[in-house]
């Protein structure tokens, strides 16, 4: 063992290089060494004994000590001693002291020798990482460059210089290809503490890799003149990026293409060819979807803000464009707007209009008892359910040509009518179902609500309780999804059914409470 057997200053000479080499604390190398030579001595006086080892740090002098308290009745004699034996190692001992017995040097055998350069390496390595860790914690989602050491299984191991890191397979461009001794750009996607192994995971493939290279290419960008709202990213294929200028001077799309194309080809050649969409962001939706689904030509888009979606219309010879391959346009257009995106024909969106009116007129002429032309009316002008038939300011029906206050008012009385009469014959339903009367306390569930409820097998507060908001508002399965519930609503909905799984809680709190006021009372 090289750091042991070397002479003193030979090995404080050791321990500053180290430090140096592996950019870490002399001291953490130094004291590698002491607990090194420490278990080496051990090895040597017996492992029952407390051997402390210390270096001087100005000399390089080596001393062991064993280590003893003193006690009045010794239980073991590797580590105890009585006060009468203590007065040899100092005047006046009381119980309680530690005292220094110092022992002469050894000289370490082979067997010894590699015990103690494991330590002292073991103990580097962890002193090297926690380094890595402290320095590169704060990095997360800062671009990076390294060298390629070597790629094992799909994942690259890169060199930092001061750190090594690791590019992930699933993190890299879709079919590229890396190899050894090449310098590789990325970002730091996560630094985790971990005992063996590489700390710094980088990614190529996560959106802000595009955003990155974007700021260090676009100076507009860099000076926070023009911002990046959004980025969706399908790597090694194709992606969109979404831009605004704070200056009302200057193009935003045309800053990222630069001159000639310069810009965002430069992107395009560190993304292995990656094809980039650059559009400017709107503040209206319907502007931004349009945008965001070029090349496509959209001829109508229709929002619905309570279920976070969009039917977009395009034309027939539009709508392979507006799809993409495999979904890839309207999938990337989806996740940079932040709105579910359906897309669909001129002829469909007819189609399902008359579907929806058809059904909307049937229920106002059975409900209401009205001819189709009166219920095509109310349908036509925007009113969807009974509910808003119902319960709306009558001034809602002006402008209604032909709509008189008494018709209004019959109309009104009729909706409600047939509410009561919907709402009795579904609370008769929910009763028979066996679905608790509990859950008809909770604020936001109607009976029909309860009905299908029930018939889901959610019939306790404790089985709604178990459910989360997607379940009940999922546009595919969720229970509730016919309802026009929102995701906040249902949170609302199976909050208040949890609420009694604390009351136990509370009750128990104010027993403690009322026990700890009684306690001086009781005293």
């Amino acid at each position: 063992m090289t750091a042991v057997s070397a002479n003193r200053l030979e090995l404080l000479q050791i321990s500053d290089a180290v430090a140096r080499e592996k950019s870490i604390d002399k001291e953490i190398v130094l004291g590698a060494m002491e607990e090194a030579i420490q278990k080496a001595a051990r090895s040597r006086y017996g492992m029952e004994n407390e051997i402390k080892a210390h270096i001087d740090r100005k000399s390089g002098d080596i001393k062991l000590y064993r280590v003893l308290e003193v006690v009045e009745n010794v239980e073991n004699h590797s580590t105890e001693i009585t006060v009468a034996d203590a007065v040899q190692y100092k005047d006046n001992p009381e119980v309680g002291d530690i005292l220094a017995d110092e022992l002469p040097a050894i000289d370490f055998g082979r067997v010894a020798a590699q015990t103690a350069k494991q330590v002292i390496v073991q103990k580097v390595r962890e002193a090297e990482r926690a380094r890595q860790y402290e320095e590169y914690k704060d990095k997360i989602g800062d671009m990076i460059n390294g060298v390629v050491k070597r790629v094992e299984y799909g994942n690259v191991i890169v060199d930092l210089g001061a750190a090594e890191a690791i590019i992930r397979r699933d993190q890299l461009i879709a079919r590229e290809h890396i190899r050894n001794g090449e310098r590789v750009r990325a970002i730091i996607l996560d630094v985790r503490e971990e005992p063996r192994g590489p700390q710094i995971f980088l990614s190529r493939s996560h959106p802000d890799f595009m955003v990155k290279l974007f700021a260090g290419e676009v100076p507009e960008i860099y000076d926070g003149v023009i911002g990046i709202v959004g980025v969706s990213r399908d790597p090694g294929s194709r992606a969109k990026i979404a831009v605004t200028s704070n200056d009302p001077s200057i193009d935003p799309v045309g800053a990222c293409v630069g001159m000639r194309g310069s810009r965002v080809q430069a992107v395009v050649e560190e993304l292995q060819g990656e094809k980039i969409d650059i559009i400017q962001w709107s503040p209206d939706p319907a502007t931004y979807i349009i945008r965001a689904l070029a090349p496509a030509n959209v001829t109508k888009v229709v929002i619905d803000e309570d279920a976070g979606r969009m039917d977009v219309v395009v034309g027939e010879d539009q709508l392979s464009l507006a799809i993409g391959r495999r979904g890839q346009n309207v999938r990337l257009g989806s996740q940079l707007t932040g709105w579910q995106v359906d897309i669909m024909t001129e002829a469909d969106e007819s189609e399902r209009r008359q579907a929806e009116y058809k059904e909307r007129s049937e229920l106002f002429m059975n409900s209401l008892d009205v001819d189709e032309t009166l219920a095509l009316l109310l349908v036509g002008e925007g009113f969807r359910n009974l509910e808003e038939v119902a319960y709306v300011a009558p001034d809602e029906f002006a402008g209604i040509e032909g709509f008189d206050i008494a018709l209004v008012e019959e109309l009104q009385n009729r909706a409600r009518e047939a509410l009561a009469n919907i709402a009795e014959v579904a609370e008769n339903k929910r009763l028979e179902m066996g679905v608790s009367d509990e859950l008809t306390a909770i604020e936001g569930l109607t009976a029909p609500m309860l009905v299908t409820l029930g018939e889901a097998g959610v019939k306790t507060l404790d089985d709604l309780g178990d459910l989360a908001g997607d379940e009940l508002t999922s546009q595919e399965d969720g229970i509730l999804r016919d309802y026009d519930l929102t995701l906040d609503q249902a949170n609302e909905i199976i909050m208040a059914a949890r609420a009694h799984w604390f009351d136990d809680e509370d009750e128990a709190a104010e027993e403690e409470a009322s026990e700890a006021e009684a306690v001086p009372e009781a005293e």
